[in-house]
């Protein structure tokens, strides 16, 4: 069997800057791998498990697609820390994981799997831009941030049409996506506002949600102290 780890990534910052004719949104973004991470271990067999999360392991799921991209098959089990729809590229970082256990580097086929997994098989800090496949290497530097994370998800898909809904407007900390992602999920709200007053820091979010963020490290209930990592 092969273990291999699965490292969250995290946006510090988002901006919109255009739209492509087939409806994607070109962003510039710089984004940073932290050591939350899921883990998943590969033996014989044909079948993706998936432990502590809910999960689709059917055709939708990125381990399975991965698999397929690289005519590959194994008995995948993904133990799950990264939260779904929290933002925070699990899937994305696990459709890179079976990359690296296949030992493909290849950026387009990373691409085609979806717009997070470039940066997520690359790893370490990076500006990314286009729809997320060009990457810019940025000098690794050691942070720590605290992570808010709801007991909820944001669709990715309707944050993007609120933004174009809402006339493409700029975000206060840093992310344009955020009075989106506030207009699709309000309760997002309460989260930030909990977070600020637990570090008297102005949270950011992370992505299209539906995770908040602060730097530093603040420990707590339902807060989650995370540091960057370098290179994959």
């Amino acid at each position: 069997m092969t273990v291999v780890q699965a490292y969250a990534k995290l946006t510090l910052s988002l901006r919109v800057v255009g739209r492509r004719d087939d409806g994607y949104h070109l962003l510039d973004a710089e984004m940073v791998t932290v050591d939350l991470a899921d883990t998943l271990t590969f033996g014989d067999g044909d079948r993706v498990e998936i432990v502590g999360a809910a999960v689709p392991d059917d055709e939708r799921n990125l381990v399975r697609r991965a698999l397929a991209a690289v005519g590959r098959t194994a008995h995948v089990r993904v133990d799950k820390r990264i939260p779904p729809g929290a933002g925070l590229g699990g899937g994305s970082a696990d459709a890179a994981a079976v990359l690296r256990w296949a030992g493909v580097d290849d950026p387009a086929v990373a691409a085609a799997l979806g717009a997070d997994v470039p940066f997520c098989l690359r790893g370490g800090r990076a500006r990314v831009t286009g729809v997320g496949e060009v990457l810019a290497p940025l000098p690794f530097e050691p942070r720590t941030f605290t992570l808010a994370v709801p007991p909820f998800g944001c669709d990715t898909a309707a944050v993007y049409r609120a933004w174009d809904d809402l006339g493409g407007p700029s975000g206060p900390a840093g992310n344009d996506l955020e009075a989106a992602a506030l207009a699709v999920e309000p309760r997002l709200a309460a989260w930030r506002d909990e977070l600020a007053d637990a570090t008297g820091e102005r949270p950011r979010l992370a992505g299209s949600g539906s995770t908040w963020f602060v730097e530093g490290g603040f420990e707590g209930d339902g807060r989650v102290v995370v540091r960057t990592v370098g290179p994959c």
